[in-house]
């Protein structure tokens, strides 16, 4: 089975509203659609969209005012802008990590889990690292794409059970939501990259199902110097 649908909506439903926060689709001061007109538009429950509210509010990214509605802060980094976080203020790091240093960690980091991953993972956990495959494969977007992309490292990562490791992959991931990021793999995949990234997670997943950590750690490695290289130019 895959993973259940309110996994996948309140994973897209934060990837998106992050990405519009971050390419300044809203401005610091906008007001944010409701709770129920976000859920009519994404198809997801009230209470799915006020969990991702929460954590977006949780981070100062958004401001709820009783009776008014939802604002965005002026905390948000616009992709291309300077800061305009007012003096004082405290922006969370995860927003400011370059996408080279984000690169850097991946791929220190990806390849050192998985014989974490190939020692926990379980049948549930492959079906939910096919269902992202799937998705990725399907999507219609590149922004689509890049969401099923990111969570199905992220489902890796969770494979290993290990509760400090899916937080610090989580935290990746939604690095991998600011604009910069999101600049760069627009303008780096072409549709012959995104092929081979495709492929490469298909290989990726047989090898970990395959409980072969030889194989999967260098199938890892090798699909981050391919995004490197797609990226950064090196």
């Amino acid at each position: 089975m895959p993973p259940t649908n309110t996994v996948d909506s309140s994973y897209l439903f934060r990837a998106t509203l992050l990405d519009q926060l971050h390419s300044g689709q809203w401005q610091a001061g906008d007001r944010l659609p409701t709770e129920r007109e976000f859920g009519e538009q994404h198809q997801i429950s009230r209470s799915t969209v006020r969990k991702v509210l929460a954590d977006m509010k949780a981070q100062g990214l958004i401001a709820q005012t009783v009776g008014s509605g939802t604002y965005v802060t002026d905390k948000v980094v616009v992709a291309g802008s300077p800061n305009k976080a007012s003096a004082g203020s405290s922006p969370d790091p995860s927003w400011h990590t370059s996408p080279a240093e984000l690169m850097e960690a991946r791929m220190a980091l990806e390849p050192a889990i998985i014989e974490m991953v190939i020692g926990n993972a379980t049948t549930a956990d492959f079906e939910q690292m096919e269902h992202c495959c799937t998705r990725a494969e399907a999507a219609t977007s590149v922004e689509e794409f890049e969401v099923w992309d990111g969570m199905f490292h992220e489902i890796i990562a969770r494979a290993a059970h290990n509760a400090f490791v899916a937080r610090l992959f989580k935290l990746m991931n939604q690095a991998r939501a600011q604009g910069e990021w999101g600049m760069l793999k627009k303008r780096s995949l072409t549709p012959e990259r995104r092929l081979a990234y495709q492929s490469e997670h298909r290989a990726l997943l047989q090898a970990i199902k395959a409980r072969d950590p030889v194989l999967a750690k260098a199938l890892a490695a090798e699909h981050l110097i391919h995004v490197r290289r797609n990226l950064l130019n090196y």
